[in-house]
């Protein structure tokens, strides 16, 4: 049976004549990339891996009818599988990115001071969610009467930590941890600890007395008071 034309449109990477194992060794390899990996399994994904795992045995089978036609379905079906699972997982990825949460979401304006006393009051009553989220943005809004930081509605605590790191280089890594920590108290997804308030009141005490970098094009930050 001639299968030349529908092996041409195979991707290069795919050998032209591959084994059971090598064909489900190239699909694992390209589900375990990070695209894949970033969003933790919901219930449709658990059951579409299960999928997966029969529609593989079924291909397999497929080239003892056919040795040629077999592994050219088989190199077929996990092509297109995996288009499928980018399909299904990549809008969900893009979903969580336009989620991710404000840094103020309250209409009214408090100051930096007034944002660091709400979070020690949230610390003395063990409230170390309450506490880290105010403590971020107390450092959010000292950099903004600073003039360090454009005062920006909406802005996030990733686009926060992009500008601070850039600004604050010996800080960059905490002002990142500061930030993801930030989003992942705010979702629910790991509560905050008395060590991580520590943390962060240490940050905004050492950016207070630093001078941030001058950056070109961005003349008007202004030094601590």
């Amino acid at each position: 049976m001639y299968a030349g034309p529908v092996v041409s449109l195979l991707p290069v990477a795919v050998p032209v004549q591959p084994d059971d194992d090598e064909a489900r060794q190239l699909l694992q390899e390209e589900l375990a990339k990070g695209v894949y990996q970033e969003a933790e399994p919901s219930l449709l994904e658990r059951a579409w891996a299960a999928f997966l795992t029969w529609l593989g045995e079924v291909l397999g089978q497929i080239r003892s009818v056919d040795a040629g036609l077999g592994t050219v379905l088989l190199a077929v079906g996990a092509v297109v599988v995996i288009a499928a699972v980018v399909l299904l997982i990549k809008p969900r990825l893009n979903a969580r990115k336009r989620a991710e949460p404000q840094v103020f979401q309250a209409k009214t304006r408090l100051t930096a001071q007034a944002h660091r006393e709400s979070a020690d009051a949230a610390a003395r009553t063990g409230s170390w969610d309450d506490a880290l989220t105010e403590r971020f943005r107390a450092i959010t809004r000292a950099a903004e009467e600073r003039v360090i930081l454009d005062e920006q509605a909406g802005r996030t605590a990733g686009e926060v930590a992009r500008q601070l790191q850039d600004l604050f280089t010996d800080q960059a890594e905490t002002v990142e941890w500061l930030a993801l920590r930030f989003n992942e108290v705010h979702y629910g997804a790991r509560p905050a600890t008395p060590n991580d308030y520590q943390r962060a009141v240490g940050l905004d005490q050492e950016l207070q007395r630093t001078q941030p970098r001058r950056q070109a094009g961005n003349q008007h930050w202004a030094a601590p008071v």
